[in-house]
């Protein structure tokens, strides 16, 4: 049965990095004046990436505030300056790198976005966004031509809400005026995503862009591109 709307994560799911996050921590640095070497940054990331799960894991209820979410990222990239042997305004790199990844041109669509939700809308199946992100991800949504894609979009440091709370699903639903039990979520996080929105009555889709098996991906369907969804939901690629 085709759903009434598909709400959507955002990071890993529609949008990635562009050109990537090591090349913009690149040329953050080098605008203060550091040299890095690209496969050193790289080298470091899971560092980084570390270091944001830990404070997911701890408390994800950062994700509410706009100036807790900035300092998570001041946090990350701190310490990537750290490993980096940076320590002069190490602090103010960090904040240039969360400014750069506000802007519209740090970001891009994956190629099967655009096609899979223009046939969605087409369809008649409403869209949205449900994410866990700063206030910024309106005007970046906008700002990368895709706004009129979406028929709602929500950030979890707009409404004081985060994934996987339920609340911020039935927000989305009601906002849509539909029933959750009529919706399908596609997400990356299987707690954020599938755990949140199952909550709710919302079927869940996890989406691994990489190709790799998700850890607990048994509990939902898995897709690995946009493509795979349409047949899930009754519709053609």
């Amino acid at each position: 049965m085709r759903p009434s709307a598909v709400l959507f994560d955002v990071g890993n799911t529609l949008l990635e990095p562009h050109p990537s996050v090591s090349v913009v921590c690149q040329e953050v640095l080098a605008g203060y004046g550091h040299v890095a070497d690209l496969e050193v940054i790289e080298s470091l990331m899971p560092l980084v990436d570390a270091y944001y799960e830990d404070r997911y894991r701890a408390d994800d209820t950062f994700w509410t505030d706009e100036e807790e979410t900035s300092s998570v990222w001041v946090g990350m990239y701190s310490l990537l300056c750290e490993r980096l042997g940076i320590s002069d305004r190490a602090a103010d790199i960090a904040r240039r790198v969360y400014d750069e990844f506000g802007r519209p041109e740090r970001w891009r669509p994956y190629p099967d976005v655009v096609p899979v939700l223009s046939v969605l809308r087409e369809a008649g199946i409403a869209t949205g966004i449900v994410s866990n992100w700063d206030t910024r991800l309106a005007s970046l949504i906008g700002g990368l031509g895709l706004g009129g894609l979406f028929d709602v979009v929500i950030s979890s440091a707009d409404v004081g809400l985060r994934k996987p709370d339920p609340r911020i699903f039935t927000l989305a639903c009601s906002r849509l005026g539909i029933d959750p039990e009529s919706a399908v979520h596609v997400g990356d996080h299987y707690y954020a995503d599938v755990l949140g929105a199952r909550a709710v009555g919302i079927a869940p889709v996890l989406v691994s862009r990489t190709g790799e098996t998700p850890p607990l991906s048994g509990a939902c369907a898995v897709i690995r591109s946009f493509r795979e969804l349409l047949p899930l939901i009754g519709l053609d690629g």
